[in-house]
């Protein structure tokens, strides 16, 4: 099923749930706004390529809008519905272009990661709105030369609509804490030094410690807090992980550290299976070094579309949407070659993923009694890490006072000169005064916790799934910001 598609499915269920007012509900369902811009830059051969970004706003009601930027190809048989990437030579820019590839961030996805955004900054309750955003282009095919050059000129497209009240971007799929500091600089020639107009930058640019392993480490406290409500713990349990990249890897190693016991382990290049544990340790200095995943001789090859049928406690998807299906939203990709909800032996999942499992699957799987801990909740680590690196960078051309005045504005409670320790606090995060990683990860646990509460409050109450008792908690967080501050009224 279409990202998009399946995003608004669940959005509407929410809301009639919830019972919300029909204009309030169609205001949470239209993009604040949607960009689309063409970045063109000279490659080191001389030639000019143009690319197509993209940037959805979804949501600004209860803060600025948060989310990352992707560099990714994805290829479209239907032309017409494509981005274009276009190589051009200079000599005979006039003429048509001597090279058309038809690809696509596509803007469907975009759209509802944007709003899936929205919708996790309210559940694990920071002050964020959702965005997202890309480039149609791959990675893997530019100079490092080349990606700077096509994020500056990106960046000098979006200066205007984002900011470090607006809309703050992070990495994605193709991106990374350099891709970030590309922005940074760029966006500082226009609007003076802002360490805090991206999160997932590198630490020596105001970056955060413990950012790198966020998601990862807030799939882990998902995942506890799921099993301790059950009476389990991850010690001694068995775990089906599919995906080995930044998230995969983490989860991997947090999970073989607390005592959990990984058997079966994929990526891109293949998987790999070890009923005695997979040696996760091993495992990544082998990548680290240069080696491919499949070809780790600390476990057993094994077809990638069988690694999510293994019998398991837990299976957690950490990769690509949509891998886990029904018959009717069935089609076949790289980890999966029929439909294969029915046949998941695992008594868990966990969405590290975004949206791995369809809606269709998604009552099939919930009817033979396994748990799902949706993605909106569970992969929400990354963004609150990123939320403390951005509180932890204040802009330094605010002053003091401006500062003191915006929080007033945007605070429940309103804060006085004379509050001593407040001040003192405040003056210190202006100045950029870092957390060490004891306490990121300690607040992490916090957040993840809490949230985790929160939505099994919303279950009893409305006598729901995990799944729409977190979508109706995000939901009712954005509209009830939405009311207050006046809109759909």
């Amino acid at each position: 099923m279409n990202a998009m598609v399946a995003t608004s499915r669940n959005f509407r269920q929410a809301a009639r749930i919830l019972g919300l007012d029909s204009k309030v509900e169609k205001s949470l369902s239209i993009p604040f706004r949607e960009i689309k811009v063409e970045c063109t830059i000279p490659k080191d051969d001389g030639t000019i390529a143009s690319f197509v970004g993209f940037r959805v706003q979804h949501d600004n009601a209860r803060g600025p809008m948060k989310g990352g930027i992707r560099f990714h190809p994805q290829f479209k048989e239907n032309v017409e519905d494509a981005g274009i990437w276009r190589s051009v030579d200079p000599a005979n820019a006039a003429a048509a272009p001597a090279t058309i590839w038809p690809a696509a961030v596509d803007p469907d996805e975009v759209n509802a990661l944007a709003q899936l955004m929205s919708w996790k900054t309210a559940v694990v309750d920071i002050p964020y709105g959702g965005a997202k955003g890309g480039i149609v282009c791959n990675p893997e095919d530019l100079s490092k030369g080349e990606l700077e050059r096509l994020t500056r000129v990106f960046t000098q497209k979006l200066h205007d609509l984002i900011g470090i009240h607006v809309d703050v971007p992070a990495p994605d799929m193709g991106t990374n804490a350099q891709t970030m500091a590309w922005i940074l600089d760029e966006y500082s020639k226009f609007h003076g030094h802002s360490p805090a107009i991206v999160t997932g930058k590198p630490l020596a640019l105001g970056g955060s410690v413990g950012r790198e392993a966020a998601t990862g480490r807030g799939v882990l406290f998902a995942t506890e807090a799921l099993l301790a409500e059950h009476g389990k713990s991850i010690q001694g349990l068995t775990f089906v992980i599919q995906g080995f990249g930044n998230v995969g890897s983490w989860v991997a190693k947090l999970i073989q550290e607390r005592g959990g016991k990984v058997i079966a382990v994929s990526d891109v290049s293949g998987a790999i299976r070890n009923p005695n544990g997979i040696d996760i340790k091993s495992l990544r200095k082998h990548i680290a070094d240069g080696g491919v995943l499949k070809n780790f001789d600390g476990g057993d090859p094994m077809l990638q579309n069988e690694l999510l049928l293994l019998e398991c406690d837990v299976l957690i998807p950490c990769a690509l949407g949509g891998v886990l299906h029904s018959p009717s939203n069935w089609t076949p990709n790289l980890h999966s070659e029929r439909e294969n909800a029915a046949d998941v032996k695992a008594k868990y999942i966990i969405e590290a993923a975004n949206h791995p499992t369809d809606p269709e699957a998604d009552e099939i799987l919930s009817k033979k009694g396994v748990f799902i801990l949706p993605d909106i909740y569970a992969n929400a680590g990354g963004v609150t890490v990123s939320y403390f690196e951005w509180v932890q960078v204040a802009r330094p051309s605010e002053s003091f006072h401006d500062t003191l005045a915006h929080l007033n504005n945007t605070s429940r409670i309103k804060i006085r000169m004379n509050d001593v320790s407040f001040v003192c606090k405040l003056v210190k995060n202006i100045q950029g005064f870092s957390w060490g990683e004891e306490k990121v990860n300690s607040e992490l646990q916090r957040y993840m916790k809490n949230a985790f509460q929160d939505i099994k409050s919303m279950c009893r109450s409305l006598d729901c799934s995990l799944r729409m008792g977190a979508f109706t908690l995000g939901v009712s967080r954005v509209s009830q910001a939405t009311v207050l501050r006046g809109w759909g009224s």
